[in-house]
């Protein structure tokens, strides 16, 4: 681009605004580890979020909305809009926590090509793991390289122990490729500090369209909460945790009002899993105590949680709103995904998507009630790179595995053995509590060959897809092979 293009754009920036009206801001909030019921208005009685209530209340509560199990797959679902198992990545091999190749095309990217401010403020986990003497990310994995012009926050996750003692892990946290704290000791002001930076960054960023992805490490242990919040829920410290998560949100709305942006401005708040629920390792019986029940949250009603294959592992609470845009005080239970929130996000701004294939679809008018049927006609639930089933309406087919199976790593302690296909009705029985494959065997049937032209387009554990991309030379490996057991 030349001098004179650049100066013309420049003042079509400051003194046609107009240009620019039909393009919303985007904030999406994504925390970590966050359960179905850790709302008040997804059900919660011990913790209180009067601003997300609020958002609920103006806004669009969706009750069938879905990430993935895990956090780094999920975040990935959530930047390239297509299962994790699509993904490409480096050398081909498909790690656990996915870490998209340079050539993927992120959501930040898209946005970005079609004008807007974008920041990341919080947690990546796209990355990898460091590397080399001075242990750093690859800069080409992290979110400067892959479309956000501002990046504060952490490059993994925040820790894996119910107490920042109880490991000599440390995380670290950057402002862009600079290093501000080498090694977080305390978790407790995080929440204020991203809170900090997005408002700032939000009034900076006022006069053009942004996207701000909000990425809260919380509620992931080790969880933490201010002064202001701490022994404060009735719920202990993670409901510490949440509340002030709330009080962020409710600081962003004032924001936006502030600054006259409300009524242009989408919001969306998600989760990126179910929560860790994991009292004694692996939740064997036998099994040594891992996390007490009030540091981690509740996917009531749905059966299980973080890495497993039930509904409490992926359903996730999800509200949208967007004043005179979105009708306030709706629900529903129609299928979405954080995969449709990248061709959506794309449709608002006028952005072509990727030319690669993508699992997502533009749900805009179903969003703003123009439709009362969601785009999204199915899910597939995979740990990992392994296919554990298929939702389509409120059936779900659940299909045959092993015990902690061989190829899904340290996930694989989460899944328990399924001995033969089950088939549940979600809206008449969401804990997932009684087998009705016997008696639908047509319903059975038709999910089989969804579940087969998945294996056949996106893979499975031993599979690969005809529809993956692999971007350098070599078949598809697993981080972690499959073993035979020994008979």
């Amino acid at each position: 681009m030349d001098a004179k293009m650049k100066s013309l754009i420049l003042t079509l920036l400051i003194f046609c605004p107009a240009l620019f009206a039909a393009q919303p801001n985007i904030i999406l909030i994504f925390t970590d580890d966050q359960g179905y019921n850790d709302l008040g208005c997804f059900g919660s009685k011990t913790i209180k979020t009067p601003h997300l209530d609020r958002m609920a209340d103006e806004g669009l509560i969706l009750t069938s909305f879905y990430a993935q199990p895990v956090c780094g797959v999920s975040r990935a679902a959530l930047m390239t809009g297509s299962y994790p198992i699509r993904v490409g990545e480096p050398g081909n091999v498909k790690n656990l926590h996915t870490v998209p190749h340079p050539e993927e095309i992120t959501m930040a990217e898209i946005l970005k090509g079609a004008g807007y401010a974008t920041a990341l403020i919080g947690k990546w986990h796209l990355a990898g793991n460091p590397k080399g003497p001075e242990n750093s990310f690859d800069p080409a994995l992290m979110p400067n390289a892959q479309g956000f012009d501002y990046f504060y926050g952490t490059p993994r996750f925040n820790g894996f122990t119910v107490y920042v003692d109880d490991t000599e892990m440390r995380s670290r946290i950057m402002r862009n490729q600079e290093v501000i704290v080498e090694a977080v000791e305390s978790w407790d002001h995080i929440t204020q500090d991203y809170t900090r930076e997005a408002l700032a960054w939000i009034e900076k960023n006022q006069e053009h369209p942004f996207f701000l992805y909000l990425a809260h490490n919380l509620p992931h242990i080790p969880v933490g909460a201010s002064e202001n919040f701490k022994g404060k829920s009735e719920y202990g410290p993670y409901g510490d945790t949440i509340e002030e998560i709330d009080w962020s949100c409710g600081e962003i709305f004032k924001k936006l009002k502030e600054l006259k942006l409300d009524e242009n401005t989408l919001v969306v708040f998600t989760s990126d899993n179910g929560p860790w629920v994991e009292t004694t390792r692996a939740m064997k019986p036998d099994g040594a105590p891992f996390i007490p029940r009030d540091h981690s949250g509740s996917a009531d009603p749905l059966r299980g949680w973080k890495m497993s294959a039930w509904d409490g592992g992926s359903r996730v609470p999800f509200i949208a709103r967007w004043p005179g845009k979105i009708p306030a005080g709706s629900t529903s239970d129609q299928l979405l995904s954080t995969m449709d929130l990248l061709p959506t996000f794309a449709a608002l701004a006028g952005a072509d998507l990727p030319k690669a294939e993508i699992d997502g679809h533009d749900a805009s008018d179903f969003l703003f009630n123009k439709t009362k049927t969601s785009p999204r006609e199915d899910y597939f639930y995979y740990v990992g790179c392994l296919l554990t089933g298929v939702r389509a309406g409120s059936w779900k087919l659940v299909v045959p595995r092993s015990d902690n199976p061989s190829g899904t790593g340290w996930w694989g302690r989460m899944i328990e053995e399924v001995s033969e296909i089950q088939l549940y009705n979600l809206d008449q029985d969401p804990s997932e509590s009684t087998n009705v494959a016997k008696t639908h065997p047509r319903i059975v049937q038709s999910l089989m060959k969804r579940i087969e032209q998945a294996r056949e387009e996106l893979g499975d554990l031993a599979i690969t897809g005809s529809g993956v991309r692999l971007f350098d030379e070599g078949k598809r490996q697993l981080q972690s092979p499959i073993v035979k057991k020994k008979s």
